[in-house]
């Protein structure tokens, strides 16, 4: 009789430990539920770089130098920026005073200040527009020494209709005497640019 009842005991055992490991084998509890989607990976997205505009603010100011020359340049516009559309007319002003050194007395003059624009958009760099010259009247030129001043406004005409902005070349040409007497003069080219963004449709 022990050995019987072992032997059921035993057995008992052995079925009560397949049962557990049975059910250790089958599938989780919360996998396969109906109405939960596997995830998937989140799908990448382009952003589109920003689009530069130095007048951003409604002003900018540069500092430029040329040689013994360094000018003080001034750039805005009347009209707003909302309105910098691609078929506007976009005016951009200019202020420009210059300091020399050493400063022993000569004076500096603006012979020429001239104006090209160059629209683009992320992908293409469309053809300038023709360029924009204000040479001086008078002979050497426009006195721009400290506290005398040179200001003008150009002109940015129509765009193409995908630009997205406008890069701004200027060039001055400045005159400056060898001496406070002299009727001899040293030339001397400061460049900058300016970029303003083109305001799309909708905005």
């Amino acid at each position: 009789m022990g050995r019987r009842f072992a032997q059921r005991g035993f057995i008992a055992v052995a079925a009560v430990a397949a049962s557990i490991v049975f059910v250790g084998c089958g599938p989780a509890p919360w996998a396969d539920k109906p109405g939960e989607a596997t995830p998937t990976p989140a799908a990448s997205v382009t952003v589109a770089p920003p689009v530069p505009n130095d007048l951003s603010s409604g002003s900018t100011a540069r500092e430029l130098t040329a040689g013994a020359v360094a000018a003080q340049v001034d750039y805005w516009s009347t009209l707003s920026l909302d309105r910098w559309t691609a078929g506007a007319v976009k005016p951009i002003s200019i202020s420009l005073v210059t300091t020399v050194t050493p400063d022993d007395g000569q004076k500096v003059y603006l012979q020429k200040a001239s104006m090209i624009a160059i629209p683009a958009n992320a992908d293409e760099t469309f053809a300038p527009l023709e360029a924009q010259t204000d040479a001086a009247t008078v002979a050497p030129g426009y006195l721009v020494l400290s506290p005398y001043s040179y200001s003008q406004t150009f002109n940015v005409g129509a765009l193409d209709a995908a630009a997205t902005y406008v890069t701004v070349q200027f060039t001055y040409d400045f005159l400056v005497q060898t001496t406070p007497t002299s009727s001899e003069y040293a030339k001397q080219t400061a460049t900058d640019t300016v970029t303003v963004a083109i305001a799309q449709p909708g905005e």
